[in-house]
């Protein structure tokens, strides 16, 4: 039966289970008095071909694992057969990576909720660590709650000053005067503590030294929903496949916030040449006059080798930015910066698009376009951003070379 047919079928179903309640109510004793052979058989036959397919139909958006067996009647992932498991077997290989989160102790809820969706979904096949950063001390309550809802190894760090406060070389006065000026023009226009996260999400945390020993990392956050079982490990999938970063939203950014960034960016582009590889992708970025489109990966969701963060080129890069002073006196973000770096210095067969990993973060959403991979996700209802406009230039975007990137930023 194919997918329209089925979806007519269940529609039927719904329209004639409607209609078998509707009588019911009118009066159990009319129907009672009135009851024939042929209709009681007809009634009862109904019944009994209805409420089979309300219970499947449900069962697709409820139930929490072996999402597949609704389908197949067994457990069959043909996501993970492509990716990394041989005949339903998981490999046992575990890749140098650790899960990732910047969270306060008043989050504590939100991110206990999130851990638990991510073990379901992945991790308690797999078992990676965590790794969790606050600029304040985490409280006990907070450590034994996570705790309680995976039995992964846990480090809870406390950031050191240098990893979260306003450089020296910031003016304080023109600082001061740059909140005000923005704090009714956009999201977090006056929050300070916003642009030290996006700073340390930048440029930071991948050099702390509880990061040292990894080398792939996957950034989760508080109160987000993960929607698919994902059967294989990423991270291996990447590594396999040389694949350095891995997104699964993509988005316009508020152009408010980074009103010189891209100007920088190009700066420092034309300084750093010898950094460019000989084919970049960021012609998805780049509308048709060279400028900067305002598309980017948005980073509360990213799996990534951290090699390529901690290369000379994307040192050098973050490094140039934050002597611009462009995260204090505006608003940049490290869904940007991450997303211009990547764009800019890998080709496109470096970058994956996770789309089988349905996801939530705040109002935006995805779910999986594809037939196969919806099977093993529940996401009944969800308005999903993989058909947004930044997608669709990364979508159908193109390696460019060295020489016309260089050209089409010349002005």
């Amino acid at each position: 039966m194919s997918k329209h047919d089925l979806g007519r079928t269940l529609r039927t179903a719904f329209v004639r289970a409607n209609w078998a309640f509707v009588e019911l109510k009118k009066g159990i004793n009319d129907v009672w008095a009135s009851f024939t052979f042929t209709r009681s058989f007809v009634f009862v036959s109904a019944l009994v071909f209805i409420l089979p397919v309300i219970s499947l139909y449900k069962s697709k958006y409820t139930r929490l694992d072996k999402l597949s067996s609704y389908y197949y009647g067994v457990d069959l992932d043909l996501v993970a057969e492509k990716r990394g498991t041989t005949n339903g077997v998981i490999s046992s290989t575990r890749q140098n990576a650790v899960i990732v989160a910047l969270v306060r102790n008043s989050e504590l809820d939100k991110m206990r909720d999130s851990i638990k969706q991510f073990e379901r979904r992945f991790n308690a096949k797999f078992n990676y660590p965590y790794l969790f950063f606050n600029d304040e001390p985490f409280t006990d309550s907070f450590k034994e709650d996570i705790k309680s809802v995976t039995p992964s190894k846990l480090d809870f760090i406390t950031l050191e000053k240098e990893f979260w406060e306003i450089p020296k070389n910031i003016n304080t006065t023109l600082f001061t005067e740059k909140l005000a000026e923005n704090k009714d023009r956009y999201i977090y226009g006056d929050n300070v503590s916003y642009r030290l996260m996006c700073r340390f999400e930048s440029m930071l945390f991948y050099n702390h030294p509880s990061m040292a020993t990894y080398e792939f990392y996957w950034r989760i956050e508080p109160d987000v929903d993960y929607y698919c079982n994902v059967n294989y490990d990423p991270f291996s999938f990447m590594k396999t496949n040389n694949y350095t970063y891995g997104f699964n939203i993509a988005l316009v950014e508020i152009q408010e916030t980074v009103p010189t960034l891209w100007s920088e960016t190009k700066a420092w582009v034309r300084q750093n040449q010898h950094y460019l590889p000989e084919a970049n992708i960021a012609s998805w970025l780049l509308d048709d006059n060279g400028d900067y489109n305002m598309c980017h990966f948005w980073s509360n969701f990213e799996i990534v080798n951290l090699n390529f963060y901690r290369s000379e080129a994307y040192t050098s890069y973050v490094k140039f930015l934050d002597s611009a002073h462009g995260f204090f006196y505006e608003r940049w973000g490290d869904a940007p910066i991450h997303s211009l770096a990547v764009s800019i210095l890998l080709p496109k067969e470096n970058i994956f698009y996770f789309e089988d990993i349905g996801y939530r973060h705040s109002t935006v959403s995805v779910c999986p376009s594809n037939s196969e991979m919806a099977r093993n996700c529940a996401c009944k209802g969800r308005t999903s951003f993989h058909r947004s406009v930044c997608f669709n230039n990364w979508r159908d975007s193109k390696n460019i070379s060295k020489r016309k990137f260089l050209d089409s930023i010349s002005s």
